[in-house]
């Protein structure tokens, strides 16, 4: 009998725990492609945690996956020594995110770690806060963020509140590749185990507390009210809708329509296939509701309210900003009014990622601010909060961002976080509105005076077995075999973060990359163009991120057009 089909008996006969798991295995029965698709492999655990299909199998989300990543770290707090451990728990609306929860607490429980949960849904920068907070040694969330229905995810959080770094998610690997996935994990009756002060609910304390700190990072607190701004707000079916409504309520912005057909929690996103406020599928409800409201501002958040997603008014239509263009106006919104307050600290810092847009370095430029460049992944961005904070200078941090919707003023939690994001767009659109200037103006201005850039991202999808492979097979013929040229220009270097080495290939000269290992390629074209390739940490896709700068945006774009048709070609040949 080979390994899988042993795997699948197994099974079989074990996980008990959940009857739609044995429903499933029994509806797989003989058919050996969708059976190897399940147990093929582990679930692979990183720095994103886990993040797979719910379902039955090794290579699935579910209490038994989510059992043996929670009894891995738990032995791996364990064995820090620590007397008295901690450990914050959260979840959003996907299908089985409570149960997996509870089922996490119980874990901690029978471990004799005190757990804390929330009593409901929250977003993900809540737990983030709640470990910091709550003074936890660490912290899970139960999300997949913005992938589609059949996905949940596993997000785990040092005592610092950031995503864990790759040294723990190495360790706590080793932990939980030590388990049988069915009989090594200690578990305790959940409801005892809260009668036992075992497991804690959160407080309303806590919720509050992190409340006020998001609203202190408000610029100028005094316009929202007499703005007369009109907002159309979506939640996507996720954990935005109270948090980011009881902000926007509190800063006197109180002109809100909620999207009915996609407020109250629902995992199944039936109005939304893909939850994510990048792609206008998902706001398109919204954006049906704003030709009868008429609002000044869309806003999206996805479900675990960590991402927030606009559209705003330009003649008759609506138009959708991007990442990069919200992140930019609101890095240069701060810095200028900050100024102008006098609440700039001395050597401000902003961080973003390495494909996010480089628009950025002249906007930190103008007004002396130190720009970093971090890995992909809000935890590093997190992680440089940390090291401020350990010189005793978190206030220099004023605000990072990544191109993928993620935002985050202050340095009250580690995550990127779609409340503070909601209240700042909302605060910098009256700002303008009281000058006279709409969004899509002040965006205008912004080119005009930076340059013209265009960011674009392309997502090649590869699901199962056979793309993981293939993906791998993109990476490594990329790293020996790059093209000298794409769409009419010149390849001018290459950064390979996984070798650790940048390369001017006019010159000949390298430099070492100070940055940890990632599975990233750049390639630098002449006139201020690139191409980032990398493939997603938590979801079965390469992304391609391209960088042009031209005379106009209509050049700009242009000549993003022509080397993404090119590039594709050549990358997934």
């Amino acid at each position: 009998m080979d390994k899988i089909t042993a795997l699948y008996n197994e099974w079989l006969d074990k996980a008990t725990a959940d009857p739609d798991l044995k429903a499933e295995l029994e509806n797989v029965s003989g058919k050996q492609e969708e059976i190897s698709d399940r147990f093929y492999r582990d679930l692979e655990f990183g720095t994103g945690g886990l993040r797979g299909v719910i379902g039955a199998g090794t290579n699935r989300m579910n209490v038994y996956t989510v059992g043996k990543a929670t009894q891995g770290l738990a032995n791996y707090l364990k064995n820090t020594g620590k007397a008295e451990l901690k450990a914050a728990i959260a979840y959003d609306s996907r299908i089985k995110s409570d149960v997996f929860a509870r089922h996490a607490a119980s874990i901690f429980a029978a471990n004799g770690i005190k757990a804390y949960i929330y009593p409901e849904l929250m977003p993900t920068p809540m737990l983030s806060f709640a470990v910091r907070a709550l003074g936890c040694d660490a912290g899970i969330i139960l999300t997949a963020s913005h992938n589609p229905a059949k996905y949940n995810g596993y997000k785990v959080y040092g005592s610092d509140g950031c995503q864990v770094t790759l040294d723990a998610a190495e360790k706590i690997l080793g932990e939980i590749e030590k388990l049988d996935i069915f009989a090594d994990v200690k578990t305790a009756d959940f409801d005892t185990a809260v009668n036992n002060g075992e497991i804690n609910y959160i407080g309303q304390d806590v919720i509050d507390d992190y409340i006020a700190n998001v609203k202190k990072q408000s610029i100028h607190p005094e316009l929202c009210a007499k703005s007369g701004l009109k907002v159309v707000y979506t939640p996507l079916n996720g954990a935005g809708n109270k948090p980011v409504r009881r902000i926007l309520s509190e800063i006197g912005i109180n002109d809100v329509t909620v999207v009915k057909e996609q407020e109250m929690p629902d995992g199944n996103f039936t109005t939304c296939p893909y939850p994510n406020p990048e792609i206008r599928e998902a706001l398109n409800l919204g954006l049906e509701l704003c030709k009868e409201v008429k609002p000044d501002l869309l806003l999206a958040t996805d479900p675990d309210s960590d991402r927030v997603g606009i559209a705003v008014p330009d003649g008759d239509d609506y138009v959708l900003f991007t990442g990069n263009e919200v992140g930019a106006m609101l890095l240069e919104y701060i810095c200028r009014e900050r100024i102008a307050a006098g609440t700039m600290p001395k050597a401000p810092v902003a961080v973003k990622t390495i494909v996010t847009t480089e628009l950025v370095r002249a906007i930190a430029a103008k007004y002396g601010v130190q720009l970093i460049d971090v890995l992909t992944g809000f935890k590093f961005i997190g992680e440089q909060i940390g090291f401020l904070e350990a010189k005793g200078e978190a206030d220099r941090y004023i605000f990072g961002f990544e191109e993928s919707y993620g935002y985050l003023a202050g340095s009250y939690v580690r995550d990127k976080d779609a409340v503070v994001g909601s209240m700042l767009i909302c605060e910098m659109a009256a700002f303008y509105r009281s000058k006279g200037i709409s969004l899509v103006q002040a965006r205008a201005d912004m080119y005009k005076e930076y340059g013209f850039y265009c960011n674009k991202l392309q997502n090649f999808q590869f699901e199962g077995e056979s793309g993981m492979k293939k993906m791998s097979e993109i990476m490594d013929k990329l790293r020996t075999d790059y093209p000298d040229s794409v769409a009419g220009s010149n390849v001018i270097g290459i950064a390979d973060y996984k070798q650790s080495v940048k390369k001017d290939l006019v010159t000949g000269k390298e430099e070492v990359l100070t940055l940890p290992k990632s599975n990233v390629i750049t390639l630098y074209l002449e006139d201020n163009a690139s191409i980032v390739i990398r493939p997603s940490g938590t979801e079965p896709k390469i992304k391609l991120y391209y960088t042009t700068v031209g005379n106009s945006t209509a050049d700009a774009e242009a000549k993003q057009a022509a080397l993404a048709d090119a590039f594709s070609k050549i990358a997934l040949a």
